[in-house]
């Protein structure tokens, strides 16, 4: 029969609970789109990266949910009860474990720690023989350093392997050499020396032993001697050139002005000698001292071997030189390049014997060979790790139940303190400006730090979910505590703003109309301010030059204002006086409808805000949070209000505090109950005017009849009805007459 699963309902979707031992190994039936979460880093989570590296197989960085099913396989054939790894233990009981191996391996492991009638084996007891074993000479990884070996000519090899080719790193963590890496020298060493032995052919070695000191002698000179014979040819095509081919007087110049030594560059760039159209070379006196080493070493070394001692140089000599090294110098030029060339020719001979190679190769086969015993090793730690670790994961993979059940989700980084409020859902940022652009569509209000501590510096981002952002600014300071208690100097260096309750939505469109009417109200005063600043600079420098400021015509007369203008005035007050009594004639007008008017008005304002803030706490997802920081969220993880109430926890007394109220340095107490008369008065003011008092009032006193035709109730007249006959009165009866 089919598995049956049991889901719970967190986030906004159905998630599947991991009860027990079958619930863990039916995973491999249970379809992809149903877990929370389909890759994750192993980097920046609250889980020992040891055991995710031991998961993540491929050694991609990242745990993917073949990986995890591959895990889940492994504890089914090693764990005699699956339903231990839900219970997170940093040991294991040897008889938990179904593998013989395995339990062979972890006793052996025991007894070498001192510990041979233990039943159980933990954590740091895997890693004490892990770190013991992995620093061992030969610890089954096929590779070798050079200190695995007390042979001195084998240790050169290995350090000449890392140097020239590279390395690869040992358990130890120390870098050294595997097979590849070995081949690879020993080719480039056959190569190099087959050159090396081409060269010694007695056809090349034309001077014998020489021909190489000859050879390399002219290789230094030639181009600039090639460069000197040119320059006489020319002269003696021209005589006028010799002089411009000596060097230009501008270059010669520019030298006395330098502090001088052989080897200044400028200086080697002249010509080797004074030009002769003769074509002679002197090979003593004479000569550019910037040349003058390299041409002794050529005239020792190559001129004498071959032409004898002479005094000066013709093309002709060089050319006799030229030819007869011309067989040697091809084979410098078809030189095989490898890696190994920087070593000596006597060691590169002394490498391509067979005996070193062959112990090299011995040496990494021995190392190789302990592969088992370290596999062992290996599985006993995974079982630790996993029985430890295995439920976590899929507590944060598979579902997201650590999240949703406040026991902190392994990719929480902390909690960080800021505005009086305790912010929970933290996580490790590497770019702030990449994360942020991924994480804008949580539609979570975000702020970003950077958290300082002993010289090391990371990023976070924190997400707001209770409260308001009015103080959450770049440059506010908070401290951080990471998940080890460590506290950290955190500095917001970028706000993401987005709704963090319906309640601030109410009042947001009343805060900026009053940051508004602030802000306007500031750039007024400091313009005036600037132009009162002006007008008193004016006055003083008049004050100042008062003798010298020519007497002005007395100002014109300030013009009256005229009717005009006083009409214009009146019309204007009555007319805002009418728009007053209109809009309270309106809203008395509903009479006992009065309160859903004026909060009919507020949502008038209000709502917008309202309304997207709804929609935008509906849609606000942990999801784009962790897909910037490299996770692949499968579904949905809403943050509802109530939830969110609990990420972000606002300051609050504890129970049973108690509280004085006075304050010695508190604010001036505001007149509230001349507000409130004077705002009972107006009321009362306005209802009389617009005629909702007068049945209550005795008729003198009454808004029409004081005001007249002013008065908002008032109602002219009928003159079809002054006209119309009225009926006759019907006399009233007499009284009776008395008896």
């Amino acid at each position: 029969m089919a598995h049956r699963w049991h889901f719970f309902r967190a986030g906004g979707v159905d998630q599947v609970s991991l009860r027990d031992g079958r619930d863990v190994l039916a995973l491999r039936e249970l379809d992809q789109k149903l877990w929370a979460a389909l890759a994750m880093p192993v980097d920046g989570l609250d889980i020992d990266r040891a055991t995710l590296s031991l998961i993540d197989l491929d050694t991609d960085g990242r745990i993917r949910v073949q990986d995890l099913l591959t895990a889940v396989g492994w504890v089914e054939t090693t764990f005699k009860r699956p339903d231990d790894v839900l219970r997170s233990s940093d040991e294991i009981q040897l008889d938990a474990i179904a593998d013989p191996k395995i339990v062979a391996a972890a006793k052996r492991m025991l007894t070498d720690l001192g510990k041979p009638d233990a039943r159980a084996i933990t954590v740091a007891d895997t890693d004490a023989i892990t770190q013991a074993f992995s620093a061992t000479l030969l610890n089954g990884d096929g590779v070798v350093i050079p200190t695995s070996t007390p042979n001195l000519e084998l240790r050169r090899v290995i350090e000449d392997v890392i140097a020239t080719i590279g390395s690869v790193t040992d358990r130890s963590g120390k870098p050294g050499v595997d097979q590849a890496r070995a081949d690879e020298f020993f080719a480039a060493v056959d190569a190099r020396v087959a050159w090396l032995q081409k060269g010694k052919d007695p056809a090349l070695q034309t001077i014998g032993s020489a021909t190489d000191p000859a050879s390399t002698a002219l290789l230094a000179v030639r181009a600039k001697l090639e460069d000197y014979f040119t320059r006489c040819r020319i002269a003696a095509f021209d005589p006028r050139a010799a002089a411009a081919l000596s060097g230009q007087d501008a270059e010669l110049v520019a030298l006395a002005t330098r502090t001088l030594s052989p080897a200044d560059e400028e200086l080697a760039k002249l010509p080797l000698a004074r030009i002769d159209p003769s074509g002679q070379l002197p090979l003593g006196a004479g000569l550019n001292p910037a040349w003058a080493v390299k041409m002794a070493t050529f005239v020792e070394a190559t001129v004498l071997p071959i032409l004898g001692a002479r005094d000066v140089l013709t093309e002709a000599d060089l050319a006799t030189i030229v030819a007869k090294l011309a067989p040697y110098d091809a084979w410098r030029a078809d030189e095989t390049k490898t890696k190994v060339d920087p070593l000596a020719a006597d060691w590169l001979e002394r490498l391509a014997q067979p005996e070193l190679r062959l112990e090299l190769a011995a040496l990494i086969s021995e190392d190789a060979a302990l592969a088992g015993e370290y596999d062992q090793i290996t599985s006993v730690a995974k079982a630790v790790r996993l029985q430890r670790d295995l439920g976590r994961i899929l507590r944060n993979f598979v579902n997201f139940s650590d999240f949703y059940s406040r026991k902190d989700g392994a990719f929480q980084a902390g909690t960080l303190y800021l505005d009086a409020r305790a912010l929970h859902l933290c996580v490790f940022v590497a770019d702030t400006a990449k994360h942020s652009a991924l994480a804008a569509a949580s539609d979570s209000c975000l702020v970003y730090c950077e958290i300082k501590r002993k010289g090391e510096t990371r990023n976070i981002a924190a997400a707001v979910t209770n409260g308001d952002a009015d103080n959450l600014f770049i440059g506010r300071n908070g401290i951080f505590y990471d998940r080890d208690g460590n506290d950290w100097d955190a500095t917001v260096t970028k706000v993401v703003a987005n709704p963090i309750s319906v309640r601030e939505a109410f009042w947001s469109p009343y805060k900026k109309l009053v940051k508004t009417i602030e802000e306007s109200v500031s750039k007024r005063i400091a313009a005036a301010d600037a132009e009162s600043n002006a007008k008193v600079a004016a006055i003083g420098e008049s004050v100042a030059n008062a003798d010298k400021v020519a007497i002005k015509a007395p100002a014109p007369p300030v013009k009256k204002i005229d009717l005009g203008t006083v009409a214009a005035l009146g019309v204007a007050i009555g007319g805002i006086g009418t728009l007053f009594g209109a809009v309270l004639s309106a809203m008395f007008g509903l009479g006992p409808w009065l309160p859903l008017g004026v909060l009919a008005i507020l949502l008038l304002i209000s709502g917008p805000a309202m309304a997207l803030a709804y929609l935008k706490l509906r849609r606000r997802n942990l999801g784009p949070i962790l897909d910037a920081n490299g996770w692949a969220i499968n579904g949905r993880a809403r943050i509802n209000v109530t939830f969110g109430a609990a990420m972000t926890e606002l300051a609050k007394l504890p129970k049973g505090s108690q509280r004085t109220l006075d304050d010695p340095y508190a604010d001036r107490k505001t007149p509230w109950k001349r507000w409130v008369a004077l705002a009972a008065i107006l009321l009362t003011s306005g209802t009389w005017y617009v005629g909702k008092l007068d049945r209550f009032l005795p008729a003198p006193i009454r808004s029409v009849k004081v005001l007249g035709k002013y008065a908002p109730a008032y109602q002219a007249p009928d003159p079809a009805a002054d006209a119309a006959p009225k009926p006759a009165e019907t006399p009233e009866p007499a009284p009776p007459a008395a008896p």
